[in-house]
């Protein structure tokens, strides 16, 4: 069992243990029903913390602050029409129930008849309260559909309809753009497409892993075409998902499969830069199995993708991801033009997957640094997110991210 899978193993093993502790304060304590309003930060924060803060935004411009990474979930609350699969709400999966809790917790739910309210309303309030905020991009997510076109709920572990996205989009306006995500194998996939990109949508989201979808297909070529007809560009979940338990769903999060659309000409971001996991070399003869972050960088080596593919960085700072990916993303300043941050909201408010003390063992971050991104982190998991990724250094040769990085990126307009 190799590190990333056994340290995995080893957090939801303690979740479990914690499910059944008879006090819904451990669940807040991994989860992050934080006690601190948004608002308040800058009246309570320390001068160190306010520092921070004020570093963080040098050579940024405001107006064009970009967060490509935003997730939306609800319940079906409120006539949204989102769905969770029922089986994180069940005792009888009590690890996926005790995930589930946890995620209601770093989202600040409380009333599941209301959840779908107020998840926006969190996510607005932790916005609303970052004063040179920029834009988030919210993202749709769809169900699992199998090549005949026909939907799979037990695979689907959760759903974010487009109309819905696109509602929240029209509220806020001043927050927020929209990502629209569409399996390509439903039967309405293409006239699904064409509506979003005649509203002027331009992203579309994929988690291969989770939605049953195999990148190097054939059946989706026509999809791709249609894609490229109107210039749209594919955020695609990369590497491991931990969502997903089946061997042969878990492959479908190789980078290498992704040659398809990018030989096509389709613009690809590779969400988390496949930072966790292994996949098949299918490059070579010998099939064997290799860390998806190393062909993740192979791909972008290749000359012949440069404008088509670039990198996601969500989700590096997590514990399991940790050191090797972000320590070669921080190195390699080549790469910086063409990669964009994503907070993958809400996983930066869930406590048990980022330990700033790590961060201070392999050198990315200093004591002093740890004490203020924590302030931070009490009032705003979203500013704490950014901030803690323009204050990370290389352990040895303090390279940092560029600005570049946090704005939108010219490649992708």
């Amino acid at each position: 069992m190799n590190r990333e899978k056994r340290n995995t193993k080893i957090f939801y093993l303690i979740l479990l243990i914690f499910l059944f502790l008879p006090s819904c304060l451990f669940i807040h304590k991994i989860g992050g029903a934080f006690i601190y309003k948004p608002n308040e930060l800058q009246n309570n924060i320390s001068e160190g913390a306010k520092k921070l803060i004020q570093e963080a935004y040098l050579e940024i411009e405001p107006k064009d602050l970009m967060d490509y990474h935003v997730h939306i979930v609800g319940l079906g609350a409120n006539d949204s029409g989102a769905f969770v699969n029922p089986e994180m709400q069940s005792w009888f999966h009590p690890i996926k129930r005790f995930k589930f809790n946890v995620y209601l917790s770093a989202s600040n739910v409380v009333d599941l008849q209301n959840a779908d309210k107020e998840y926006v309303s969190r996510l607005t309030d932790l916005v609303g309260s970052i004063k040179n905020h920029g834009k988030f991009i919210i993202l749709g997510f769809d169900k699992n559909y199998d090549i005949e076109g026909n939907v799979n709920l037990e695979k689907t572990e959760f759903y974010a309809p487009n109309d819905y996205i696109y509602q929240i989009y029209e509220k806020y306006p001043d927050y927020f753009l929209p990502m629209i995500s569409i399996n390509p194998y439903r039967k309405d996939a293409i006239t699904e497409l064409e509506k979003w990109a005649k509203s002027g949508v331009k992203f579309i989201k994929w988690l291969p892993n989770s939605m049953g979808i195999d990148a190097s297909s054939v059946w989706i070529e026509p999809f791709y075409q249609k894609m490229k007809e109107y210039n749209m560009i594919l955020l695609t979940h990369t590497g491991e998902e931990q969502a997903v338990d089946a061997e042969e769903d878990q492959m479908l999060g190789n980078p290498l499969l992704f040659r398809k659309p990018l030989g096509m000409g389709i613009r690809v971001i590779m969400a988390h830069c496949a930072s966790l996991g292994k996949c098949i070399d299918i490059d070579g003869e010998s099939n064997k199995m290799v860390n998806c972050f190393d062909l993740f960088l192979r791909l972008m080596d290749e000359k012949k993708y440069n404008g088509l593919l670039f990198g996601d960085i969500s989700a590096q700072v997590q514990f399991n991801r940790l050191p090797v990916p972000i320590a070669t993303i921080l190195e390699r300043i080549d790469l910086h033009p063409r990669l964009v941050n994503g907070s993958d909201y809400p996983l930066p408010a869930i406590n048990a997957i980022l330990r700033t003390k790590d961060l201070v063992k392999d050198g990315f971050i200093t004591e002093d640094e740890r004490e203020f991104l924590n302030e931070i982190y009490n009032y705003n998991p979203l500013l704490f997110d950014f901030v803690l990724k323009r204050t990370l250094k290389h352990p040895t040769t303090k390279q940092k991210l560029s600005p570049s990085v946090f704005m939108k990126n010219p490649g992708l307009e």
